[in-house]
């Protein structure tokens, strides 16, 4: 089982670099951990990703936009317990001294996955990246240094909370108030592995949905996911599929707004291709609730070499990070709601699903995989839905004649002013081309030949189904398209 897991991961590991996906960071000087670059291809399928998620949330659900700073002064994050709370406990070897993160596969019982040495308990190590913002005016002293203090954003969320009262008075002092911010968070992990599963720079992609506390067991919207079949794992019990209206009714997930957005995020995986048969939504024990949470569970991928892992978190942080802000900054956080008989000042809650942008291109790069027969060959395919699909198409003349290449260079255009992102090629033999494009997820090839020539039609192959049309260069944009 073991060599079948590792033979995947290399299958992935090479086909990412060798095409372009995902490039290990400083390569030429060695290399750092947790940290990886996306190629041409890689940074076109991440972004394919972040804009279907902006449609799913700004049009979907009428959230708005905002981007904040990546960088904060130190009371952000004194405020928000991130100073306090936001650590791992490691351990580190006696004979060649690295550390550790302690989890499901290291601990003290284990011996260095390194060189074989004894583990020992290190304590806590804080996950925070620090910094200085400017230089301290006056005496160095220890005020005068934590002023200067800063620190790299281990989430997107705080900016968000800190600019409520703006964003309140933006939404006419209404709510509920649903605000998305997609950017680079940054966590100084204890020991990266595990390819983008545990990176020190990563994407996230957050939604902070505000709504009055009194209002969190009547989603106006709970209708159209109730019926959704789910994979769940409650805290301590053992793992069953419900529809989400038994879920939440049964308590086992907490309040249907909470169950409402569980439910959005597994239809947004599966609308980008993660395989519902390889996701399932486990709930945080106890011993493992971050400190500003109330319920929280994570949307787990199921990948042949790492396992199940978390993609999403979908957390219940009641109103705990607008309480915590509003008490460090003597900032009125508050909501004047109207009640049954007056009108009451009030903290929101928050619903927040947090996406690992990173996590989920790695399970779209595996679960899109796949290998098949074809005559005398063997055929690597990445399935990728061709909404995200790096390249949408790629054109290619079927001779290397010139009177060809001319008319494909023609068509290639032409969708290039569609805003379509095509490729042309016309680089070895037309299966060569053909399998090239299966292999880093093109969904059409569109071949010119002497037949275009004479009645402006062209052959579109289907890259999951191989079948081929024939269809008029006019119709060609519509096919692409559907």
């Amino acid at each position: 089982m073991s060599n079948a897991k590792e033979d995947r991961k290399d299958e992935v590991a090479e086909l990412a670099l060798r095409r372009g996906f995902l490039w290990q960071s400083f390569e030429i000087y060695g290399g750092a951990a947790g940290f990886y670059d996306y190629g041409p291809l890689g940074a076109l399928l991440k972004r394919g990703v972040e804009a279907e998620w902006r449609r799913f949330y700004c049009i979907g659900e009428g959230f708005y936009e905002i981007e904040a700073t990546t960088i904060a002064p130190r009371d952000i994050f004194e405020a928000s317990g991130h100073l306090k709370s936001f650590a791992d406990m490691a351990v580190a070897c006696k004979s060649c001294k690295t550390f550790f993160r302690v989890d499901e596969g290291i601990n003290i019982g284990k011996r260095c996955p390194e060189c074989g040495g004894e583990l020992v308990d290190a304590g806590e190590f804080n996950l925070m990246f620090q910094t200085k913002i400017g230089v301290p005016k006056g005496e160095r002293d220890e005020s005068a240094q934590k002023k200067s203090e800063g620190y790299l954003r281990p989430e997107t969320a705080q900016g968000i909370f800190i600019n409520f009262p703006r964003l309140l008075r933006f939404n006419r002092d209404k709510l509920p108030l649903g605000i998305i911010q997609i950017g680079k968070a940054y966590r100084n992990e204890i020991s990266p592995r595990k390819s983008l599963i545990r990176l020190r720079e990563f994407t996230m992609a957050e939604a902070e949905i505000f709504v009055d506390p009194r209002e969190k067991d009547r989603h106006p919207k709970f209708d159209t996911v109730k019926d959704r079949a789910m994979r769940l794992v409650p805290g301590e019990g053992e793992e069953t599929e419900m529809s989400v209206e038994a879920a939440v009714k049964s308590g086992i997930i907490t309040n249907e707004y909470l169950g409402y957005h569980v439910a959005k995020v597994g239809e947004f995986l599966e609308r980008i291709g993660i395989p519902k048969d390889k996701l399932r939504f486990r709930q945080h024990r106890k011993d493992e609730m971050a400190h500003y949470a109330r319920d929280c569970w994570d949307a787990e991928f199921l990948s042949e070499r790492y396992g199940w892992m978390e993609i999403v978190g979908v957390a219940d942080r009641g109103d705990y990070d607008l309480s915590v802000h509003a008490s460090f900054s003597n900032t009125d956080m508050s909501v004047h709601a109207q009640s049954d008989t007056e009108q009451e000042k009030l903290i929101p809650h928050v619903i927040e699903p947090s996406f690992g942008i990173d996590r989920i291109i790695y399970a779209l790069l595996e679960s899109s995989l796949y290998k098949e027969q074809v005559g005398k060959e063997k055929r690597k395919v990445l399935r990728f839905k061709k909404e995200i699909a790096p390249i949408k198409a790629a054109v290619f003349p079927l001779l290397n004649r010139d009177e060809l290449k001319e008319k494909a260079k023609e068509v290639f255009q032409k969708l290039r002013e569609e805003s379509i992102f095509v490729e042309y090629d016309a680089s070895g033999s037309i299966g060569r081309r053909y399998r090239r494009q299966d292999e880093i997820g093109t969904p059409y090839c569109i071949t010119i030949d002497y037949d275009t020539l004479e009645d402006d039609t062209v052959t579109v192959r289907e890259r999951d189904t191989m079948e081929q049309v024939r269809v008029p260069i006019a119709e060609v944009k519509d096919v692409l398209l559907l």
